[in-house]
């Protein structure tokens, strides 16, 4: 397993932690098949990762949409922050996978889900979408309190 549930942070909207532990399934499910290409690099095992890489993608392009169409209905004043988040991970999924198509090196794949992906999806959660919930929740921005 590369992330649990339990390190996630716990954001004020349940439909978000909803979405963020399919995520985690989802992200472990897909760096089993990393792992298992790496020890046994058949084509089976090639297109079962990339299914399972191309599911993820849409998966996440749908929880993103989700969240935008929300923040842009109640008026969320970072909206532009937290989508430009969304569209700079998506963009970078993308890149990712087009590299590791391109080059058929696995740990393309390995590095981005170990060093970079676990610390920016709690991050993301932690900041942008702890941020979000709480506006979903009361309809006030953070930054209405300091003034």
């Amino acid at each position: 397993m590369l992330i649990s549930k339990n390190d996630l942070p716990v954001v004020d909207m349940e439909f978000m932690n909803d979405v963020h532990y399919e995520d985690v399934d989802i992200i472990n499910d897909l760096f089993e098949l990393i792992k298992a290409y790496d020890n046994d690099a058949t084509q089976s095992n090639k297109d079962a990762l990339n299914a399972k890489y191309q599911e993820w993608i849409d998966h996440t392009k749908d929880h993103f949409h989700g969240e935008e169409v929300l923040m842009v209905e109640k008026g969320f004043p970072p909206y532009p922050m937290h989508k430009g988040e969304h569209d700079k991970a998506l963009h970078e999924m993308q890149e990712i996978f087009e590299r590791w198509q391109s080059s058929g090196d696995v740990s393309v794949l390995k590095i981005y889900f170990i060093e970079v992906l676990p610390t920016w999806l709690v991050n993301h959660i932690a900041s942008m979408d702890m941020v979000t919930a709480r506006f979903f929740k009361t309809g006030m921005s953070p930054c209405a309190a300091m003034h």
